[in-house]
């Protein structure tokens, strides 16, 4: 799992390293989530997006990840979507 984190948004991308391929994505733009996200701080609306790539990814049949937060401090937003994920049963 790859987290980029942007002022306004943050997105993750599910890449398998094997084979060159982005297995799954979400973000906070996600049309999944786009009218659910209405009212929530950033940090909730980070968890929401863990929570849709989990779902994403256990629908693939891939129950454990590698959590790559790049240069981003493990806090806040970041810690909000690891969290997130974790909650809907993703092990990393």
């Amino acid at each position: 799992m790859s987290v980029f984190r942007s002022s306004r948004h943050i997105y993750v991308q599910a890449i398998d390293d094997d084979v060159s391929q982005t297995l799954a994505f979400a973000s906070t733009l996600s049309k999944e989530l786009k009218g659910n996200l209405g009212g929530l701080n950033k940090s909730e609306a980070a968890r929401e997006v863990g929570k849709l790539l989990a779902k994403k990814l256990t629908s693939q049949n891939v129950s454990s990840a590698v959590f790559d937060r790049g240069n981003f401090l493990y806090h806040g937003r970041v810690k909000a979507l690891a969290e997130g994920a974790r909650e809907a049963g993703l092990t990393f």
